[in-house]
């Protein structure tokens, strides 16, 4: 078989999603009836990919018991303990090993989304990029993408979007999704040096190699509080985040 590999970061504690955050892990938490990890797995197996690392770590039992009685056809589930005070940096390097394909995604475990992946893994491998980074429009204080005439020059983390410097000419935000793109000469960086990946080790690489960005077609959305999971849980007039997860439960639901 040949695999195409995702990295689904699992290992975090939801600390803003109050009582949930303490019972779950945060990617286990429910949005209309279905955990995040369902969504995300779910729409990544839709887009072509069929092996699936998850570097678990707080509670990470439940994450191997709801891979348990999930049922995959023809795709490979690897749930590896990473920890639990560990950074991405380090959990990437644990289970690095364990990457099948010579390029692979990387996918933060508490965002639902719905996008053409299997288009845009395509393109980054087509034009032999070792680092795309997945972007939206949207306005988020996540990580920020700079970019100027298209070219990637920066990365900045926790920067408000509405804040970011607009006079330089053609320069243009983008915020990050989460979503990341590598190739395996990528693994070559000593990551184990890196105690934050977006502050330290996204501004480092995109000096080193080739770069590109994509902005995602389609929704998306970052359970990140009590706030977000209100909104994808509770039905209100004219509430896009309700309505877009409905659907897509359904389609993944009648695949």
């Amino acid at each position: 078989m040949i695999y195409r590999t995702a990295i689904v970061l699992c290992g975090g504690k939801g600390t803003r999603l109050g009582q949930l955050g303490k019972k779950f892990p945060k990617t286990l938490i429910k949005a209309q009836g279905k955990p995040i990890l369902w969504y995300i797995l779910n729409t990544l197996k839709k887009n072509g990919f069929n092996h699936f690392i998850l570097p678990i770590g707080y509670k990470g039992e439940q994450i191997i018991k709801f891979i348990d009685k999930i049922k995959f056809r023809k795709c490979k589930i690897d749930t590896i303990d990473t920890g639990f005070n560990t950074s991405i940096a380090q959990r990437i390097y644990k289970v690095k090993k364990f990457i099948k394909s010579e390029d692979f995604i990387i996918v933060n475990g508490d965002a639902i989304f719905e996008t053409n992946l299997n288009k845009i893994f395509k393109n980054h491998v087509l034009k032999k990029k070792d680092v795309s980074f997945i972007c939206c429009e949207t306005e988020a204080d996540f990580g920020t993408v700079g970019v100027i005439n298209n070219k990637v020059i920066n990365f900045e983390r926790g920067l408000n979007f509405k804040s970011v410097n607009t006079s330089i000419k053609n320069f243009k935000a983008h915020v990050y999704s989460g979503m990341s793109i590598f190739n395996k000469k990528i693994l070559k960086e000593n990551f184990k040096s890196y105690l934050n990946f977006e502050k330290s080790f996204y501004p480092k690489i995109i000096k080193k190699f080739v770069i590109d960005f994509h902005i995602l077609k389609g929704f998306w959305y970052a359970v990140d509080n009590i706030k977000n999971l209100d909104a994808l849980n509770k039905k209100k007039n004219n509430n896009k985040h309700f309505d877009n997860i409905y659907k897509l439960k359904k389609k993944l639901n009648d695949k």
